[in-house]
């Protein structure tokens, strides 16, 4: 019976996966003309990223701190060394892990996760609870911020496995050098990939790996040990766009409205939480902001999130989910 239920909690999510990957034709490597990582390239390629192979294999074109171009193989595994990466909580949300979003039935009957009661869950991941700054504001709970966050993902038409993605995309490029022994031990950071592109976008990312290590509000045996910045460097046109939308904030919240749609503090965590639950952590520094994922990897433009949301992108970025 144990055997059966961990392999239901643990049920492969591929085709649900393949959403979010590039829809063009897959590319036969047996012709590729361009090298793959860890050699680099001097020009930059005329490929999409990321992109598929014929293989199902995926990859994204990145930028080494020399200015080379740079094909990494990113393609999600649960044997990566750095986590597990296409399972899903179905034993707790089979709807999720046959649809890749909740449905609203599912969320109401949900008493537990993992074994675990929402109370339990929601104590552990407040402030000062299993971390200092927690998983979610102290005037949240589990399930208000899952509900929330999945009427939000609903709304962009995307779907969890989705979102998680191209953040799955980042740990395994960070995974490649890790093996090459590319990693800057002695400054305990990322060194050698600076930019990469997604969906027409240019990322910015640092990363970090930290002295302790951070344990799971759940029951699942999830850990963290680094620290991702992710951001899109804003578009003067796209300034533009913000204040002639919102030039009615004050310097400050401007300001934040601009660092909750342009960028990310994540970690190894956070993609396997949205993978499994549709848990993208509340309002702390922490949370993987499903419009900041839309935005930054180029799933939605602003004018799209302006159109989804009528003058309420402040609203949506930082307002809580309070607690019922």
């Amino acid at each position: 019976m144990k055997i059966i239920l961990s392999f239901l909690l643990f049920l492969m999510v591929g085709i649900i996966l393949g959403q979010c990957t590039s829809r063009e034709p897959g590319i036969d490597m047996t012709l590729f003309p361009y090298s793959i990582y860890p050699e680099v390239n001097d020009d930059p390629p005329d490929l999409s990223s990321p992109f598929l192979s014929t293989d199902g294999d995926e990859y994204v074109v990145a930028v080494d701190r020399k200015g080379k171009y740079a094909i990494i193989p990113v393609t999600l595994s649960n044997q990566r060394d750095i986590c597990v990466q296409r399972v899903v909580d179905s034993l707790d949300f089979p709807f999720l892990a046959e649809h890749g979003i909740h449905s609203e039935e599912e969320l109401n009957q949900t008493r537990t996760i993992t074994g675990w009661s929402l109370d339990t869950i929601s104590q552990l991941g407040r402030p000062f609870g299993l971390s200092h700054s927690g998983f979610m504001a102290e005037d949240e709970d589990i399930m208000s911020v899952i509900r929330s966050d999945n009427q939000l993902v609903k709304k962009l038409g995307l779907t969890h496995p989705g979102m998680a993605k191209p953040l799955f995309h980042v740990l395994n490029m960070m995974d490649a050098d890790l093996s090459l022994e590319r990693w800057n031990m002695a400054r305990h950071r990322w060194d050698n990939i600076r930019q990469f592109y997604y969906h027409g976008r240019q990322v910015h990312v640092e990363a970090y790996d930290t002295k302790g290590g951070q344990l799971s509000i759940f029951n699942d045996g999830i850990k963290g040990a680094f620290h991702i910045k992710l951001w899109h460097e804003y578009e003067e046109s796209e300034l533009t766009f913000l204040k002639q939308n919102y030039g009615y904030l004050d310097d400050e919240e401007f300001e934040s409205l601009k660092q909750g749609l342009g960028f990310l503090n994540i970690g190894e965590m956070q993609p396997q939480y949205i993978m499994r639950y549709g848990f993208y952590e509340g309002h702390t520094f922490w949370r993987a902001s499903p419009l900041a994922i839309a935005y930054i990897f180029g799933f939605k433009t602003l004018e799209e999130l302006e159109n989804l949301f009528k003058g309420r992108l402040n609203e949506v970025v930082t307002n809580h989910y309070i607690a019922e």
